[in-house]
């Protein structure tokens, strides 16, 4: 547990103590007792102590420290485990050398802690094995074998440090990236989702919003974008209440004046982002961009055109099944949007837009839709109230008969329209002399930024959010950022996307050996297909099971 200072009133006077909590096991629960009496403040302001209570307040923060380093050294010394499967993650941090990067750091701080250990600690912990941060120092950190030598209150410093300035060292890592391995940005993809907390109250910073898990805890958006080859190359954190939409315009601007990119970029994003701002916006930076657009929103004209039969190709794959169905036009398109005055506007923009028609989508949408009427005739008939209909609320006309009463009718005409629509999906580009297959195959790279998004929130556990600050909420975050981006360096630039994000983070958590007596080590891993696979390329005795010391040293040192 720890030791706090504790300040009682008697007889006029305020006594401290330093108390230390245990854990107690009859009680099943903390407890305290007294450590060390200090006798009153006013007898030591007597004795020439100004403040009695910040000179014991060093104290108790002294004690602290001292429990917490014989906590890390007494966990490391009583299990013989050691998780080794982040040392490609180690390799590629040490490529793009940030140890150095964050040397100048310390000249203004007073940390007597080294910040690269802290985040890099961090970083593999959260690879190896995710959870909160405490348990990350107590329980991970130990076993990952990396010599450190830092408390948990250094560690929620150094935390809160670097998500102060999170957007300053996701710059330090673009750059780096950029040197080491090179960065893309003909073609940018971004997305955007949120994280909730496991608290009652909204606050600045976690506001309620609109949660993707439908929630009502409050929540921070985040948003990511990658370059062309699909690695992360900048973050974004904003309160939950506010739309993703500028957030787009934001990023990319912040990114380009951090990174000097003069050149021009294509943005690709969802429906979600696609609206007149973020439209004008890249046509006055000279970018481009492919949207998606929602088929069920557009003018009756443009509707037509999408269920004309006319002018659709068909595209298959090497045995000739059908993938999809396409067509495409250029013409002038309406945006309206309101300027800073309040004032409304209508322009019109040259793009191309690509229709396509996938047929197993659009039995699954049938599927859903038929669904939701189902529930809604039930609803109908039990004569229930207009918001326990929830989705299917949108095929019930709802028209009042009476003060008190309510008549639902089923509406025909909008299920017949959704289920004729069903499989249709609409991009919209600046790029007019883009095929309409090369559109489409870029659009559908944004699905690797949802998984970016899905390698956050399941294999690194970066939700639900118990961190209270905001620094080191933000701090949190960066350390899942910098996670996905080695990951994502490993996946798409070292190995050559030959091997999944589940079978890389089945290396990170399961590859682990024991050590002996006569300190030699036992691989305790199952054999896996990578594993032997990356044996032979990097010439490490990953599949043995003896491992020397000198062997060992081999895999924990292995450079690319």
């Amino acid at each position: 547990m720890a030791y706090f200072l504790k300040q009682a009133n008697l007889k006029g006077r305020t006594y401290l103590s330093i108390v230390e909590s245990y854990y107690c096991p009859k009680r099943k629960g903390a407890a305290h007792r007294t450590y060390k009496s200090l006798e009153s403040i006013e007898t030591h302001k007597a004795r020439g102590i100004k403040d009695p209570v910040a000179y014991f307040q060093k104290e108790v923060d002294k004690l602290n420290l001292e429990k917490e380093k014989e906590k890390v050294k007494l966990i490391g010394e009583l299990s013989p485990r050691r998780k080794v499967g982040y040392f490609p993650l180690k390799a590629v941090m040490e490529k793009l050398k940030i140890r150095e990067a964050l040397e100048p750091f310390k000249y203004n701080t007073n940390f007597d802690f080294d910040l690269y250990s802290v985040l890099s600690s961090l970083v593999y912990a959260r690879c190896v094995q995710p959870c909160s941060k405490h348990k990350t120092f107590h329980d991970v950190i130990p076993y990952l074998d990396e010599n450190t030598d830092f408390s948990y209150h250094q560690l929620l410093t150094g935390l809160s440090y670097l998500g102060n300035d999170y957007k300053k060292f996701v710059e330090l890592f673009t750059r780096k990236t950029k040197l080491k391995f090179g960065i893309d940005t003909s073609t940018t993809f971004f997305d955007g989702t949120n994280f909730y907390f496991e608290i009652d109250k909204e606050d600045d910073f976690k506001k309620n919003g609109p949660s993707k898990e439908k929630r009502h805890s409050p929540i921070v958006g985040l948003g990511l974008l990658l370059d062309a080859n699909q690695i992360p190359i900048g973050m974004h954190i904003y309160p939950g209440n506010e739309s993703e939409k500028p957030v787009l315009r934001n990023v990319l601007k912040e990114l380009k004046e951090q990174n000097n990119i003069t050149g021009r970029t294509i943005q690709v994003a969802d429906k979600g982002l696609n609206c007149a701002q973020n439209i004008l916006e890249a046509k006055r930076n000279r970018d481009g961009y492919i949207f998606s657009k929602s088929v069920k929103q557009l003018p009756e004209v443009e509707k037509k055109w999408i269920l004309l039969e006319k002018d659709y190709h068909k595209k298959t794959d090497s045995k000739g099944n059908i993938l999809f169905w396409f067509k495409e036009c250029i013409d002038e398109f309406p945006y309206e949007y309101i300027d800073e005055n309040g004032k409304k506007h209508t322009v019109m923009i040259e793009e191309k837009r690509v229709v396509t028609f996938n047929p197993k989508l659009r039995e699954k949408k049938v599927l859903e839709i038929k669904k939701l009427v189902e529930k809604a005739k039930k609803m109908k008939v039990s004569e229930a109230k207009k918001k326990e209909y929830g989705e299917s609320a949108k095929y019930i006309i709802f028209k009042s008969k009476s003060k008190d009463k309510v008549v639902a009718t089923i509406n025909y005409a909008k299920i017949n329209e959704d289920t004729s629509l069903a499989g249709f999906n609409l991009l919209v580009t600046s790029e007019l002399n883009m095929n309409a297959e090369e559109i489409h195959q870029i659009y559908h790279n944004l699905w690797v930024i949802e998984e970016s998004f899905k390698i956050m929130k399941s294999d690194l556990d970066a939700r639900p959010v118990f961190l209270q600050k905001k620094e080191s909420i933000m701090g949190h975050f960066f350390i899942c950022y910098v996670s996905v981006l080695l990951q994502r360096l490993l996946q798409f630039k070292v190995l050559k996307n030959k091997y999944s994000s589940n079978d890389l983070f089945k290396l990170f958590k399961d590859f682990e050996v024991v050590k002996n007596e006569d300190s030699t080590y036992i691989n305790i891993s199952a054999a896996t297909d990578l594993l032997q696979d990356l044996t032979k390329l990097w010439n490490l005795p990953l599949t043995n099971y003896y491992l020397s010391e000198v062997q060992m040293n081999k895999i924990k040192n292995f450079k690319l």
